[in-house]
C-alpha cells in the first residue's frame, strides 16, 4: 500500500558489530511545492516520493547503555512550529524525521563514535547547480533552532544530499548562498570559502570580507577545525590552557586539551594568537581525525621524503604529515612541503573543503 503524507515507518534493527544495515524507504513529502523553491509560485499540495537511504552501523548503540528491541522510525519532518524565517529558508525542500525507539518507545540517541549515513534524493534548481556548495543540511534541535551539519552536501554523482548523523532529530535540506567581497568568483579558493561559510564554519573577518591572504592564528584554526567536525566547546571547563583567556576560542581550547588533541607548546600554554605553521595545522588536523576515527584512507603513492624539504619537518609533526601525505591530503607545492611557513585563511578553507566534500 502506498504511504500517505505524514506516514512514518519503523524498522526493527538487529545489531552486529561487524555489519552495517542499509534501509531504503519511500517518504511522501506533503508540503506545498514552489517549483523547486525558485519561482515563488505555489501549487496546491504537490507531493513527491523520496527514497531515503539510511545506513546503520553495527556499533550504533555501543556505549549508550540502551538495551531492548531497537527500532528506527523514518518519516516526514514537521515544520509547522518553526520560526517563519526557518520555514522560508526550508521552503518545499526535504525535511525528514529520524527517531530511535527502544521497545517501541521513542528514545534519545547520541553516539559520536557511530555515525549513521543518510542519503536523500534531491533535484537542485538552476541557481543551486551553479553553486552546489550552498546546498546544506540543518538539524532542528529540541528548541526549534536550526544547526548546520558540516558534512552535509549535494552529491551530483548520485543526485542526492548526503550527511552523517550522530544523533537523531529532524533534518532539513536548505540552500545558503554566502559570498564575500574579497573572494573573486574565479579564485582557486572560491568554492572552498563558499562551502565552509555556508555551513557556518566561518563568518569571515567583518565588513563582508573573508581576508583569504591573511595569516591564520592557532586559535582561529582550532575553532574552524572544531566547527568543521561538529565538536562543541566545553561550556564549563574543569581545566584549560593558562593562556586560553575568556574569548571566542576559550571553550574550544578546553575541549582540545580534554580530548588530548593538543598538549600545547609547553608550560600549559597553547599560544592561540600566534600564527599557525603548516606542520602545526596538519598535526592538529591529524590528531583530531585520529581521535574521531575519521582519518582519510586514500593512497597517493607518495611518501614524506619525496619532498625536498622533508628534513625541515619537526619530529613531533612527522607522523601526522607522513600519514596525510600518503592519504593525499597534503600534495605540496613544487616538491615542497613548506612545514614552517605560516598558513593563510584560503589554504585552511581549501583543506577543510577537500576533506568535508570527499567523505
Amino acid at each position: 500500500m502506498a504511504p500517505a503524507a505524514g506516514d512514518k515507518f519503523t524498522f526493527v534493527i538487529t545489531f552486529d558489530t561487524d555489519v552495517s544495515v542499509d534501509l531504503i524507504v519511500d517518504v511522501l513529502n506533503s508540503r506545498t511545492s514552489s517549483g523547486g523553491g525558485s519561482s515563488g509560485q505555489s501549487s496546491s499540495q504537490t507531493r513527491y516520493w523520496a527514497a531515503i537511504s539510511v545506513t546503520i552501523p553495527g556499533n550504533m548503540l555501543a556505549g549508550t547503555n540502551l538495551t531492548g528491541e531497537a527500532g528506527l522510525t523514518i518519516g516526514e519532518g514537521d515544520t509547522s512550529s518553526l520560526a517563519e524565517n526557518l520555514k522560508a529558508a526550508i521552503g518545499d525542500r526535504s525535511v525528514i524525521q529520524l527517531t530511535l525507539t527502544i521497545n517501541s518507545v521513542p528514545t534519545d540517541w547520541n553516539n559520536p563514535d557511530a555515525p549513521v549515513a543518510v542519503s536523500i534524493p534531491y533535484t537542485p534548481t538552476v541557481a543551486e547547480l551553479n553553486n552546489p556548495e550552498g546546498i546544506v543540511v540543518w538539524y532542528i534541535d529540541g528548541s526549534g533552532n536550526a544547526v548546520s551539519v558540516p558534512n552535509g552536501r549535494y552529491d551530483p554523482a548520485t543526485g542526492t544530499v548526503i550527511f552523517s548523523a550522530t544523533h537523531f532529530s529532524d533534518y532539513a535540506v536548505v540552500y545558503r548562498q554566502v559570498g564575500f567581497g574579497d573572494v573573486a568568483a574565479g579564485a582557486w579558493y572560491c568554492k572552498a570559502v563558499n562551502f565552509i561559510a555556508a555551513r557556518e564554519i566561518t563568518s569571515g573577518t567583518g565588513d563582508g570580507n573573508f581576508s583569504p591572504d591573511a595569516k591564520l592564528t592557532r586559535g582561529q584554526f582550532l575553532v574552524m577545525l572544531m566547527r568543521a567536525y561538529g565538536i562543541a566547546p566545553d561550556a564549563n571547563p574543569a581545566s584549560n590552557f593558562s593562556d586560553a583567556g575568556s574569548t571566542y576560542y576559550t571553550g574550544y581550547l578546553a575541549t582540545v586539551k580534554r580530548l588530548g588533541i593538543s598538549a600545547g607548546i609547553g608550560n600549559n600554554m597553547f599560544a592561540p594568537e600566534k600564527e599557525i605553521t603548516r606542520q602545526e595545522m596538519f598535526t592538529l588536523l591529524y590528531n583530531t581525525l585520529k581521535i574521531m576515527g575519521r582519518l582519510p584512507q586514500g593512497d597517493s603513492g607518495k611518501t614524506l621524503y619525496q619532498f625536498t624539504d622533508a628534513g625541515q619537518v619537526n619530529l613531533w609533526a612527522q607522523d601526522a604529515m607522513a600519514y596525510l601525505v600518503g592519504a593525499g591530503v597534503i600534495s605540496g607545492n613544487n616538491s615542497l612541503l613548506m612545514p614552517t611557513a605560516a598558513t593563510t585563511r584560503a589554504e585552511m578553507a581549501q583543506i577543510l573543503y577537500n576533506l568535508l566534500s570527499s567523505n
